[in-house]
């Protein structure tokens, strides 16, 4: 991470090399000396502020079973491929603060995913900064109020505690088309959020997306409101997300895109409520995670990028997930994870319940803080789908499977900066 910085005493030093030549050579030179420099003296207003470049890079050479070779339907093979971003996704991104007095502070980020096998931007039908555009203002003692395009609450105290998304098992951990928003894939734009101070342990957030239509104020408005608390080795997070929409009036460019791949549920109004806990022992962790999702008049579901039609009057998950961290050595660390989801899916054909087992396994080594090789292994079963290509073994990043099962091994080499 990168920064460049100006502060008082860089303004202080230019207004003393003002004053020594006014006192050397009269009011002219000083006059001149001071419009030269002028220019390069940002903290005219006497402020500190910052600018910090960032990101990561994550390429793995990645092999898959049973991948539709096709669409829905197709047969299965097995495939091996050069992927981006297996764990954590590609992307690059600029933090800034200025100190504005009072212990207040302007804030903004501006972050742009890309794939790092072929340089595209990542996310779909965004031109630049699609993972986070936001600015707002931070206090010490007040908390901080942000406006723009940003992650909801769930993934600011839920996600983190588990092994999927940020957490160390990455995207190849997520549940079943990210049904809990266990992954950060929903990005909220038109959001106002507010996040307090903490306080003994305890900090609270609340986020509100516009849907910016007329007439429609509700039709894609997103609520989302979370908790977290943490007290020397334990942590608790708990989130709760609405998405309010009309599934026969569709408003794409509300506060959940269905263009960019943010929405990875299509249809009515869908609620989530998740809660996680982590216990931090030495080195050594382990996390349990519980979460509910429901979708009123379901249209579709996210697999392998694209929305695989399914078509009904609601979508239930359960997911349950257990997993563990063990830190061998400094450099070397073994974990795992397992997920068991239970979904129900209600259409006018009748009720179908299906059951995801996820397995995933993972050896890390740690050249140093910023670089690390991985070899991450995933296998996912389903029963109960009654042969709708829709529940199909779908690991997150990868084509969905053929069939009901899917095995995912990846090994790759990740940077941060």
């Amino acid at each position: 991470m990168h920064s460049y910085k100006t502060n008082r005493h860089a303004s202080t030093t230019a207004a003393h090399a003002v004053r020594r030549g006014r006192l050397a050579s009269g009011k002219t030179a000083g006059t001149v000396i001071a419009a030269c420099i002028a220019p390069f003296m940002p903290g005219i207003a006497q402020a500190q502020s910052s600018v910090s470049l960032y990101g990561l890079i994550d390429t793995s050479i990645t092999y898959a079973t049973n991948q539709r070779t096709q669409g829905a339907g197709s047969p299965g093979s097995g495939s091996v491929a050069m992927t981006s971003g297996a764990l954590n996704a590609s992307r690059l991104g600029l933090r800034g603060r200025e100190d504005l007095g009072g212990g207040t502070s302007a804030v903004f980020a501006l972050e742009s995913g890309f794939s790092g096998t072929t340089g595209k931007l990542s996310q779909k039908g965004v031109d630049l900064f699609g993972r986070q555009a936001w600015v707002g203002v931070s206090s010490r003692t007040a908390g901080t109020l942000t406006f723009g395009r940003q992650y909801d609450e769930i993934l600011e105290f839920v996600t983190p505690l588990g092994a999927a998304g940020p957490g160390w098992g990455g995207n190849l951990a997520v549940h079943p088309y990210d049904n809990d928003d266990s992954n950060r894939n929903l990005r909220i734009n038109n959001a106002v959020k507010y996040t307090s101070p903490t306080y003994r342990g305890l900090t609270f957030g609340a986020m509100f997306g516009f849907s910016n239509q007329a007439g429609e104020f509700s039709n894609n408005a997103v609520w989302s409101a979370g908790l977290g608390y943490a007290n020397g080795p334990v942590k608790f997070g708990a989130g709760y997300l609405k998405i309010s929409r009309d599934r026969n009036a569709p408003n794409p460019d509300g506060a959940l895109s269905t263009v960019d791949g943010s929405a990875t549920i299509t249809g009515g109004n869908q609620q989530i409520w998740s809660v996680a806990g982590r216990y931090v022992f030495g080195l050594h962790s382990v996390g349990v995670a519980w979460s509910h999702s429901t979708t009123d008049g379901v249209t579709g579901v996210l697999q392998g990028g694209g929305i695989t039609p399914l078509k009904g009057e609601s979508l239930v998950f359960d997911n349950f997930t257990v997993d563990g961290r063990y830190v061998v050595t400094t450099a070397f660390s073994l974990a795992a994870a397992y997920t068991y989801t239970m979904g129900r899916f209600d259409s006018h054909a009748g009720q179908t319940r299906p059951k995801w087992n996820h397995v995933v396994a993972q050896a890390d080594y740690a050249f140093s803080k910023r670089t690390d090789a991985y070899l991450e292994g995933v296998y996912q079963s389903v029963s109960g789908g009654n042969g709708n290509p829709a529940f199909n073994a779908t690991v997150w990043t990868m084509t969905p499977s053929a069939n009901s099962n899917q095995l995912v091994v990846a090994l790759g080499l990740r940077h941060k900066f």
